[in-house]
């Protein structure tokens, strides 16, 4: 079953890695193998199953980082087939690279099971599969698993080649989620929102708005379910300061829940899995920025990036995308909160990357700032921070949350949902053909310019991801609209019916 794993063996792997981490640096000279398994390992809305593949690809930047490291080798496993033009999309992204030299080094692995399941169960079911890994692995010492996120079945699979993960252990994956997240900014002393964990179902969130309702009444809750990420599994429900439990009762039989799948019902049904219900923080300027960290085997935590999010859907509760850095007024403000939270789960032996997000509000004569949720995964974050480092060969300065390239400090805007229906009437090779345009292409002086990813999405879903990287933020808007605008244009849109461009963080 891939719900299950040999702890005592996946315990022993991991150890591995207190001698690997310095060969586990982006640019380490030293042989490694990174065997790459992307796999959305949970639950996803029936209508994002058709851009799962598109995930798959989405860490195609560890090919890049490939590019900078000539001792490493990368094998990287999707469920479908990656298309050539995507592929020679990224190896020929990095100008000066040997690129027959650097294609011996990437080995791509294609399961061809096109079934709405985790990538990891795919593999796993596969004996010869599993041995054709093995082989291509080689030695065992050098190799590691870098996975989108850690559940069961990952470490299932690091045990069946015989390497180490680079992510938690699937025991600690409780922290990753809502409630777990409550537990852990409360005992690193970070703030949190008002509100209660454990809620499972209608009654349990009943019962815990009445009482958070008769100590101090609120307008307005998000209800949150415990491993839906991207605001997929939140609802919010008005209470208009109601305090009578029949009232309040009636008020979550209204909620809304974000995902516009699901009825107020459906959601209160999936909520019986597990979640936390948390007040709605308000204010005059509300921003969602988040923080991302990395935790050695030794426990030493290291920040690597902040962003602002960008948020959409329903209600503004959906991650569209990101802008690098946060706004210089929180980032140190963030940064430190979120170093504290990062002991906190290093102490209970968190290992790799993770990110911390954050809900950040205006008041005199500065800002607050909440925690609200841990990333124990790679998330919409990670990719564009990487992909800054591979195009740009430049180091994140944590002393002022700056990225400097050549002396000057990069800014970008990224987002996996630049999209419009009538994108649909383009396939890859148009986005690809798009971004080929002199206009468009990347500056290797400047070291700015647009890259994609997800291209696989755009006929299928009419939306595809983009890092548009400049010297400042006016200039990443400059480039993320250019590339926007090319592809309306290569789509036939009429002007009247373009998308807005959604630089702005929202409130959360």
């Amino acid at each position: 079953m891939a719900d299950t794993y040999d702890a005592v063996e996946f315990g022993r792997l991991q150890r591995r890695l207190h001698d690997m981490w310095p060969a586990l640096g982006l640019r380490s000279e030293e042989r490694r193998v990174l065997v790459v398994v992307s796999s959305i390992s949970f639950d996803v809305p029936g209508h994002v199953y058709p851009v799962i593949p598109a995930y798959e690809e989405r860490y195609l930047f560890l090919v890049l980082l490939a590019a900078r490291a000539p001792a490493s080798q990368v094998i990287y496993v999707t469920s479908q087939p990656i298309a050539e033009r995507v592929f020679d999309y990224y190896l020929r992204l990095i100008p000066g690279i040997d690129v027959a030299e650097f294609r011996r080094r990437i080995t791509l692995v294609a399961v061809s099971d096109w079934s709405p399941r985790p990538l990891v169960h795919k593999i796993l079911e596969r004996p010869r599969l599993l041995e054709r890994l093995r082989k291509l692995i080689g030695d065992p010492q050098r190799a590691v698993l870098i996975p989108f996120m850690a559940t069961p079945g990952e470490a299932r699979l690091a045990v069946s080649l015989g390497i180490p993960m680079y992510a938690p252990d699937p025991a600690l994956r409780r922290l990753g989620t809502k409630s777990g997240g409550r537990e852990v900014f409360a005992a690193a002393g970070v703030p949190l929102p008002r509100g209660v964990a454990g809620i499972r179902g209608r009654g349990d969130l009943v019962a815990a708005l009445v009482d958070l309702q008769r100590s101090r009444p609120m307008d307005a809750v998000i209800v949150k379910t415990e491993a839906l990420g991207s605001g997929l599994g939140n609802a919010s429900v008005r209470l208009a300061g109601a305090t009578d439990p029949a009232e309040i009762a009636r008020c979550v039989d209204g909620l809304e829940p974000e995902d516009r799948q699901h009825t107020a019902e459906s959601y209160l049904d999936l909520l019986a899995g597990g979640g936390v219900v948390e007040e709605r923080l308000v204010g005059s300027d509300l921003r969602s920025p988040s923080v991302q960290l990395r935790a050695s085997p030794a426990a030493e935590v290291e920040i690597l990036s902040t962003h602002d999010q960008m948020l959409g859907g329903h209600s503004g509760q959906t991650f569209i995308g990101c802008t690098f850095p946060a706004d210089a007024a929180y980032r140190g403000l963030i940064s430190s909160y979120a170093e504290a939270i990062g002991r906190e789960l290093a102490g209970r032996g968190v290992i790799g990357r993770f990110g911390i997000d954050f809900v950040v509000r205006k008041i005199d004569p500065g800002w607050d700032a909440h925690a609200i949720e841990v990333n124990l995964r790679n998330g919409g974050t990670t990719h564009p921070a990487l992909t800054l480092l591979a195009m740009t060969a430049g180091r994140y300065d944590p002393a002022n949350g700056e990225f400097l390239a050549g002396g000057v400090a990069k800014h970008y805007i990224a987002s996996d949902h630049l999209e419009h229906p009538a994108y649909r009437s383009l396939t890859p090779d148009d986005a690809l053909d798009v971004l080929a345009a002199p206009a468009l292409a990347w500056d290797p002086e400047r070291l700015v310019g647009p890259v994609f990813h997800m291209t696989s999405a755009v006929a299928v879903a009419g939306s595809l991801g983009v890092t548009a990287i400049g010297d400042s933020p006016a200039e990443a808007r400059e480039v993320y609209a250019a590339t926007q605008s090319a592809l309306d244009e290569a789509a036939e849109i009429p002007p009247e019916q373009r998308c807005p461009h959604p630089w702005r963080p929202r409130a959360a």
